[in-house]
């Protein structure tokens, strides 16, 4: 099963894509999708919309997972820019009836560490031992695109829920 995770941001936009085969998960790719703020906003989530046609044609997802949204950010113009790419990646992922997936932070950080409340840095600590990596991954956009599609793999490979 192939899994992409994605870290939806008006600027930074990060993709992770792991195969699930069995017990064992390998990493496909990862990267990230970067848009210029001096761009127009519709051209900004045009080159977003581009990019993630590119990628889910490139590693051909099954399952597509992303973060859920909270309402109670400290900066609300956050919330709504990244609901503009949470509505791009779901537009994707229907053009392609992929089904798509949502995580609360704090289940994607228990389900790689334990602890719903850990920091980036053990986040990607176990992202690289999971993955069997050299070094951490980076940036920040790739790893927490990672910890979401790992998380969706241990809840997959669990309960056998697909």
């Amino acid at each position: 099963m192939v899994i992409l995770g994605i870290d939806p941001g008006l600027s930074i936009t990060g993709y992770g894509c792991v195969e699930l085969e069995g017990k064992d998960i390998n990493l496909v790719e990862g990267g990230v999708i970067r848009t210029h703020s001096r761009e127009k906003l519709e051209l900004r989530l045009a080159s977003i919309f581009n990019g993630l046609n590119r990628i889910v044609e490139n590693v051909k997802p099954e399952n597509i997972v992303v973060e859920e949204l909270y309402s109670h950010y400290a900066h609300p113009l956050t919330a709504v820019k990244m609901g503009y790419v949470r509505g791009i990646v779901f537009l994707v992922a229907a053009n392609y009836s992929i089904p798509v997936w949502s995580y609360s932070a704090t289940r994607i950080k228990k389900s790689l560490t334990g602890n719903g409340k850990s920091s980036k840095e053990a986040v990607q600590k176990a992202i690289k031992l999971i993955l069997n990596l050299k070094d951490l991954p980076y940036p920040p956009d790739v790893s927490d695109a990672l910890a979401i599609a790992l998380c969706h793999a241990n809840v997959v490979s669990r309960k056998n829920i697909l």
